[in-house]
């Protein structure tokens, strides 16, 4: 007898864990389960069978247990189940940032399930510009193998702040330099 999958049942296998940990997901390698459509579409939303997930906690848990692997796939994993999901960008949107300035100017970023992160060489920034219409796509590593595009009112209130640096132009952020163009 199988157990029907949803949702819920994957909240509750990940629910008790610790939210200041993320879990090593990296270490699983649990049964696929096909049963299951997901998806995250370009602006961070996520969908599970065609509906929006509206429980903020919800989506903050499952971003907890995502994982790229290179078949170039994203799933979700716990150590019971596996999920493939559909992400139509990157996983995250990049949806705030504050900057500090002591000794360096440092940028950190926020994303749409609240991670928080320095802009630097761990949490480098990349800006891929499309070739039909050199359109800009911003990129950041928010943790592992996994970025985050930044939305265009972010990348836009980089772009004002930005400054030139040996032709290119860019931010600072711990004490590197990210060109932006």
């Amino acid at each position: 007898m199988s157990t029907k999958i949803t949702p819920a049942s994957i909240f509750q296998n990940i629910s008790q864990m610790d939210d200041s940990i993320l879990p090593p997901v990296h270490l699983w390698d649990p049964p696929l389960c096909e049963n299951v459509d997901m998806r995250i579409d370009r602006e961070g939303r996520w969908y599970f069978m065609n509906s929006p997930i509206g429980r903020e906690r919800m989506v903050k848990l499952f971003s907890r247990v995502l994982r790229f692997d290179d078949d170039g796939f994203y799933y979700l994993v716990t150590p019971i189940e596996k999920i493939r999901l559909l992400v139509e960008d990157k996983p995250f949107l990049i949806i705030d940032y504050t900057i500090k300035k002591d000794d360096c100017q440092i940028i950190t970023f926020i994303t749409n399930t609240y991670d928080e992160f320095e802009l630097g060489n761990e949490h480098p920034l990349r800006v891929v510009f499309n070739k039909k219409n050199n359109e800009p796509s911003p990129y950041v590593l928010v943790r592992s193998n996994l970025e985050g595009l930044l939305s265009r009112n972010i990348f836009y209130k980089l772009v004002d702040i930005a400054e030139d640096f040996e032709g290119s132009l860019g931010v600072w952020s711990n004490n590197t330099f990210f060109k932006l163009s």
